[in-house]
């Protein structure tokens, strides 16, 4: 596959299109996932009519903190309604939509290459700022229409089908948590103390040395429901590894929380062979009581939990919850008998999500195989 080089600012073209008529109130920014998002500003009092005025196939950029992310927030918009934008946004448009699709250079900008190019040019700002004429210098791949649509295509379906399969996952979820209301509604349970009930343990308190290859550190940053992202993690030494894992050694069947940052993400470790260790993560050993697996990690996911995590966590700058507290969470269990019961109801539930969550990991790196293909044009 080949393609011709072109410089962004031979296919784009800057537009500034305001909302004087205030055709539009919905404010968006961008994350740094390059995807529109309602925007966090207070725009209470705020003359909406300056803002800038979205409309379908219009590219928007954050040109302001490019430096500090290592990424160029910006974002192509895909409805009919119009939305605004800050004043302080680039946007633009592609000047000949039979050259370019405006998806294929969405898809040109999720690069990391991309980013890179955006990081090098940045000014010498705190931030680290870029101009208009310091991204239209920025030269791009762009092969003929047929290819370009080509890959635009099988993006769509990939991504179509990863958005199917986290609705089923939504929903499997949705059902687990049901039957665990229904349960936990029941007069009859008796209250216990998580750490009476299993092993409750914490990560490494020390700051290990990182390494370029080694074995993954696992922070909060990493957990996902059913799955723990290795991939984005700092890697450390053998000596280290083994040393963290004397005290928190995860197993198959565990279940981790966050106990800093965005404290309270749990995860049930559903890898076959285990091969991490943990830092500010807390460990709940079920992989040692896998009658209670399903009940804790329900419970974890309640409203009766998010009350206590409310209530409990510290912290002004950074929110956090200690391990002591953790191992004090007070909630009801069943019976034996009745566990049982739950467990038959959910086990297949949750299996059915393992299955699907180990689906969608592959279809989101297949996603990145496709964006990595335009940089071997």
């Amino acid at each position: 596959m080949s393609a011709n080089y072109k410089k962004l600012g031979e296919i784009v073209e800057l537009i500034d299109e305001r909302n004087k008529s205030l055709e539009s109130s919905e404010v968006l920014g961008i994350s740094i996932d390059k995807e529109f998002m309602p925007s966090v500003a207070n725009t209470i009092g705020t003359d909406l009519s300056n803002y800038k005025l979205l409309r379908m196939n219009t590219f928007a950029c954050n040109p302001m903190h490019v430096g500090r992310d290592e990424r160029l927030p910006v974002s192509l918009y895909k409805k009919d309604i119009p939305a605004i934008v800050s004043p302080a946004y680039f946007m633009f448009r592609v000047k000949d939509e039979n050259k370019v699709f405006p998806d294929f250079l969405m898809l040109i900008f999720k690069r990391d290459n991309f980013d890179r190019n955006c990081w090098f040019r940045t000014d010498g700002s705190v931030r680290g700022g870029i101009t208009w004429n310091d991204i239209c210098e920025i030269e791009l791949p762009v092969p003929d229409l047929k290819e370009q649509e080509k890959i635009v295509n099988i993006y769509n379906t990939i991504t179509n089908r990863i958005q199917l399969k986290q609705k089923i996952n939504e929903n499997l979820e949705k059902t687990a948590q049901c039957l665990f209301e229904k349960y936990y509604e029941e007069a009859n349970l008796e209250n216990v103390v998580l750490s009476n009930l299993i092993d409750v343990r914490d990560g490494t308190h020390d700051s290990p040395v990182f390494m370029t290859e080694g074995y993954p550190l696992v922070t909060s940053q990493n957990l996902s429901p059913f799955y723990i992202n290795q991939k984005d993690t700092n890697k450390i030494s053998k000596s280290d590894y083994e040393k963290i894992n004397e005290r928190s050694l995860v197993e198959t069947n565990d279940i981790l929380m966050s106990m800093i940052g965005t404290v309270g993400n749990v995860s049930l470790v559903t890898d076959e062979k285990v091969t991490f260790a943990i830092k500010n993560v807390a460990l709940l050993k079920t992989s040692k009581t896998t009658e209670y697996r399903n009940w804790v990690l329900c419970f974890l996911k309640s409203s009766n939990f998010t009350t206590w995590l409310n209530e409990t966590l510290t912290g002004s700058t950074q929110q956090h919850v200690s391990l002591g507290e953790i191992r004090k969470i007070s909630f009801k269990i069943p019976t034996l008998n009745e566990l049982n019961k739950f467990n038959l109801s959910t086990n297949r539930i949750i299996n059915m999500i393992i299955k699907e969550t180990a689906e969608l990991v592959k279809l989101q790196e297949l996603k990145q195989l496709v964006i990595s293909r335009i940089s071997g044009m």
